[in-house]
């Protein structure tokens, strides 16, 4: 057996807590430097994590939402910016698995991914729009067989770190600003002139800084679907299942932390209950509500997935976006309630218990589509249609 099958024959739970504990040795690092999470990713890398949604007739291991999910949570729980980029990755992915299959460039692209672990980054936000990734003021030209974009980014998923960079713009320069494509550039085929920096509150290591971004590449990596199914159908749910995922983990190492703390706590006062028990039983709840809402949004996606005009529904839209919003909301709560119960010592850096890289972290959740936006779509379709209001429908 060669060296890669060794290491596939390892449980993907296994690999993922061999690469978190050299993410959680550098998290601090990472977060107060601001800098890439090298250390992490080079360690994903070795576990042969990143090509793990590939098919496996393309050289993956063809990995479940859940799988994947489960991963990120792993990640989540060591370093917060190790974990998005994994989950970054992994959403870009998706779009391939799902909607590049059937195209031959991109079905030898994602063979690459698996064989060489190439990291995917993501350039969907620009100048002029906002977040709103479903409008572009960009358009890819094409003449012949060659493509080239020039696209003002104000933000791409550790830009300079990418092996190739998934780049969404108006489908060609008389087009509507929705009517967008998706391509794939590689490293060479593009360059980046840096506009903004990523000096944030939060997730500091995922390096998202804004560039120019200038691209001429042959026309075949255009991704053969609209941009809209693309992102109906695969890149919504799994942004938000997965981003989620991550957003669990974080929560839940505050309650491991401040389990720790109580459990301190309860060995100096024998037959006393301290202080925090009862903050700490309550925070178990809501932590157990916030993987509730991932499973049950990963089993939904995946009863959907046999069916496009389901994928492509108000219901299951309206149901991914709840998700987001319930998950981002929560955490936050989960955590501020850790802080009280570890007091000063989850205040302060540098103790066992320390929580503000965690909060500061999980205060980009709602940013991350702005929940204001979200809730503004959800409102929209549900003018229009039902609340779906079975319990197990």
């Amino acid at each position: 057996m060669n060296k890669v099958a060794d290491i596939k024959a390892i449980s993907l739970v296994e690999r993922a807590k061999r690469a978190a504990a050299v993410a959680a040795e550098h998290a601090d690092d990472v977060d107060e430097k601001a800098r890439f999470p090298k250390e992490a990713v080079a360690a994903m890398k070795a576990e042969k994590l990143l090509g793990i949604q590939i098919p496996v007739a393309l050289g993956g291991e063809g990995a479940t939402t859940a799988e994947i999910a489960e991963v990120c949570s792993i990640l989540g729980q060591a370093c917060s910016a190790a974990a998005m980029t994994f989950s970054m990755h992994q959403i870009k992915a998706s779009s391939l698995v799902s909607h590049g299959d059937e195209a031959s460039w991109h079905r030898d692209f994602m063979t690459r991914i698996a064989r060489e672990q190439l990291l995917l980054g993501s350039a969907t936000t620009e100048a002029g729009i906002g977040g709103n990734l479903r409008n572009s003021i960009c358009a890819i030209e094409v003449d012949g067989d060659r493509c080239r974009l020039e696209k003002d980014a104000t933000v791409i998923s550790y830009g300079e770190e990418a092996d190739a960079i998934l780049v969404t713009s108006r489908s060609h320069k008389d087009a509507a600003p929705s009517d967008q494509v998706m391509t794939v550039f590689l490293k060479g085929q593009y360059s980046l002139e840096k506009t903004h920096d990523w000096d944030t509150l939060g997730m500091r290591g995922t390096c998202s800084d804004g560039f120019l971004f200038k691209a001429e590449a042959p026309a075949e990596q255009i991704l053969p679907k609209p941009f809209a199914e693309i992102a109906a159908q695969s890149m919504l749910a799994n942004a938000h299942i997965l981003w989620s995922a991550v957003w669990f983990g974080i929560a839940a190492d505050a309650v491991k932390r401040s389990q720790a703390f109580v459990k301190a706590a309860a060995r100096r006062t024998p037959g006393a209950t301290p202080p925090g028990a009862l903050r700490l039983a309550e925070v178990s709840g809501l932590l157990q509500m916030v993987k509730s809402t991932v499973t049950a949004a990963i089993a939904e996606f995946d009863a959907a997935r046999a069916d496009d005009n389901k994928l492509s529904s108000m219901g299951f839209g309206v149901a991914m976006n709840n998700v987001k919003i319930s998950s981002s909301q929560t955490i936050l709560t989960i955590i501020n309630h850790c802080m009280l119960i570890c007091g000063i010592l989850g205040y302060k850096n540098g103790t066992p218990f320390s929580l503000g890289r965690h909060l500061r972290d999980a205060h980009s959740a709602q940013l991350m589509i702005s929940n204001d936006r979200i809730l503004g779509n959800t409102s929209t379709m549900l003018l229009v249609g039902k609340q779906d209001t079975s319990l197990l429908g």
